[in-house]
């Protein structure tokens, strides 16, 4: 990102939502409170929910939500092709989000518990993330996003370097935390197959992890239902923290 920036000029980043809460969003403006420094490095040309002013001169885009109209495919590549590089911003840009959970429904039963009889007025359409209509060059995951994570990923990119994000299962972090599992107490947990880096916030409080960081590379779903067997636990009982984030993660694996 640097090598681009000339004459001393500063990076120029823009942020952008689609179909979401905009929470990621909020959670961006909530650092640069307490990050000015960040606010001095880069100009920020475009962010509805903090700025009137707006400009289609931008190097980085930070993109929120899950795309779920065919009319937010011509926006989302022009975002691309102006941009060099393109960050998903949280689960449902990442992911899809909880707005895939509609994609194991009929659209028109959707359209009609959403929007009462005015739901055949609605476009709709199959929720998806981001990288399914364009190339993704990096993405923060969450739901919402890590402030940390996203204070620590724009400065990545202000050193010219992509955002190094987590591979390993949540699991490890529960274990560096000496969390009691959750499956000993009863519970149902994604920490497994899921993606760490939020430090197992979830399981720290006593709640299982539902899987807003999507899927760790290669996850093991067979030993996921080892592990719900072994405590007594159907594979039914994990199948509504597995539909909340990752119906679309699932379904790719299925194809």
């Amino acid at each position: 990102m640097s090598e681009t920036s000339t004459n001393g000029a500063r990076p120029k980043v823009a942020f952008f939502d689609f179909s979401s809460c905009e929470g990621c969003q909020l959670t961006v403006v909530d650092a640069l409170q307490t990050h000015l420094d960040l606010l001095e490095a880069v100009e920020i040309v475009q962010f509805r929910e903090a700025m009137s002013e707006c400009s289609e001169d931008y190097l980085v885009a930070f993109v929120e939500g899950s795309i779920t109209r065919q009319k937010d495919e011509p926006r989302l590549k022009q975002i691309r092709e102006r941009a060099k590089i393109v960050v998903a911003l949280g689960a449902c840009a990442h992911i899809g989000g909880v707005n895939t959970i509609r994609n194991r429904m009929n659209p028109v039963e959707v359209r009609r518990l959403v929007y009462g009889r005015n739901g055949n007025q609605v476009e709709t359409a199959q929720a998806r993330p981001l990288e399914d209509v364009i190339q993704v060059d990096a993405f923060i995951p969450g739901c919402p996003i890590d402030r940390d994570e996203f204070v620590a990923a724009v400065k990545a990119l202000l050193q010219g370097r992509l955002p190094s994000i987590p591979q390993h299962p949540l699991c490890v972090e529960c274990k560096l935390s000496e969390n009691p599992c959750v499956y000993h107490q009863g519970g149902v947990c994604l920490g497994p197959i899921t993606r760490a880096g939020c430090g197992a916030i979830c399981p720290t409080y006593g709640s299982g992890c539902e899987g807003c960081r999507g899927l760790i590379p290669e996850p093991n779903l067979g030993s996921l239902h080892e592990l719900l067997a072994e405590h007594g636990l159907a594979p039914e009982q994990a199948q509504a923290s597995l539909d909340l984030f990752l119906s679309h993660s699932l379904a790719a694996l299925e194809d």
